[in-house]
């Protein structure tokens, strides 16, 4: 019969076997060391592993996790399964393990109410399993620039990287690494703005030249109220370190700037854009008083994140 032709979909084959199919209840499955019996069997392979058999890592460099990304995620992994295995070390007591990478797909993965996750096993010290969780971490997740200038910092602290080290081991120049970590000389007003996408690491990268704090969170403020690009940043900070190369005490951008000064109707306003839509709202005025709202999203989901918030004010 037809209807006998719609049938469920058949269940997705797991990447890996499970660990009683590797040892059944044998106590041999403890393992600590590569040099265990036995540890081959895990060790370097993808196996099937129970979500309560493994604990988070502490130095994940990630500290915060989108919900309703991770709710995206969930219903994704559900439909489709976990198609990356994580990757995880085995901890020395007893049957457990402990994340290096993949803790989204670990948390996605719990929403949508699966047992197991495909994991990559690797026996790993401490020092391996930093190293690793934040080498992943900045080649492969959308870290904000803070966020990587901190697990660079974290990677010179704790494992003793140099820069040429950390060049190899991330696949970054060494320039593009000094120029993460010089971001965490700016003020924390401004390394908050740059976290929360109010201005660009470009802008972070404009300001830096300027030592004093206050001063830097003076030109943020600016960045912030006059919608700055770049380019009228660095020239605002030229400027402040040059002041007798202008004619008033106070410093002003260049006289051709086609750029129109924001009224306070929008100033007073646009935090309320910029909270409900979570991004910096860009403005842009004319001299003639017109102007426009820019809301910028990082990828499809973002975008799809930004429709959904519109959506639902429509109800």
């Amino acid at each position: 019969k037809q209807d006998s032709l719609m049938t469920k979909p058949a269940k997705k084959q797991s990447l890996g076997r499970g660990i009683s199919a590797i040892f059944g209840n044998s106590p041999e499955a403890t393992i600590s060391s590569i040099n265990d019996k036995n540890a081959d069997k895990i060790v370097g392979n993808i196996i099937e592993l129970e979500l309560d058999l493994i604990e988070t890592n502490p130095f994940q460099p990630r500290t915060s996790f989108n919900e309703e990304e991770l709710q995206g995620l969930a219903s994704s992994i559900e439909e489709l399964g976990v198609v990356q295995p994580i990757t995880v070390r085995k901890l020395e007591e007893g049957n457990k393990y402990q994340l290096i990478s993949g803790e989204r797909r670990f948390r996605a993965s719990k929403l949508a109410g699966l047992k197991t996750i495909p994991a990559y096993i690797r026996i790993a010290d401490d020092n391996d399993s930093l190293t690793m969780a934040l080498v992943e971490n900045i080649q492969r997740q959308d870290l904000d620039p803070i966020e990587i200038a901190l697990s660079y910092q974290q990677l010179i602290e704790q494992v003793n990287l140099t820069q040429d080290q950390m060049s190899k081991r991330v696949g970054k120049k060494r320039s593009t690494i000094t120029n993460y970590l010089r971001l965490l000389k700016l003020a924390p007003i401004v390394q908050t703005g740059i976290r929360d996408g109010f201005i660009s690491m470009g802008h972070g990268r404009a300001i830096i030249p300027i030592e004093n704090p206050e001063q830097q969170a003076e030109v943020y403020e600016r960045i912030i109220a006059d919608n700055l690009s770049v380019r009228d940043t660095e020239e605002l900070v030229r400027r402040i370190q040059n002041p007798e190369t202008t004619e008033v005490a106070s410093v002003s951008l260049p006289k051709n700037s086609s750029k129109a000064e924001v009224p306070s109707y929008i100033k007073e306003h646009i935090s309320t854009f910029n909270h409900f839509f979570g991004t910096k709202v860009a403005v842009k005025m004319s001299k003639d008083g017109k102007g426009s709202l820019t809301i910028p999203f990082n990828s499809e989901e973002d975008f799809k994140r930004i429709q959904r918030l519109l959506d639902k004010r429509d109800e």
